[in-house]
């Protein structure tokens, strides 16, 4: 299991927690903000969301911490959402 987590600003100005799990090449997202202490499973996960776990990825790839087989899963789901999407 393969557990990555970022934070991001959110609109009211509160910072958003944002935790990506990648099990059996299935990847799950999940967020709450920092003042919330239930967390908010995503499914699907939002282009939005996966564009900024392919920045976390990719910055974690440059440094030799992730394969880029974990960059190719997640550029397949942005198609996807993007398709979904009508983009």
């Amino acid at each position: 299991m393969s557990k990555h987590e970022w934070r991001e600003p959110a609109e009211d100005g509160d910072v958003r927690l944002v935790t990506a799990t990648r099990q059996s090449a299935r990847w799950t997202l999940r967020s709450r903000l920092k003042s919330e202490s239930e967390w908010t499973e995503h499914q699907p996960i939002d282009l939005d969301d996966l564009e900024s776990l392919r920045e976390v990825l990719w910055n974690k790839h440059q440094r030799r911490r992730v394969p880029y087989e974990f960059i190719g899963e997640i550029d397949r789901l942005i198609d996807a959402a993007r398709e979904d999407r009508g983009q």
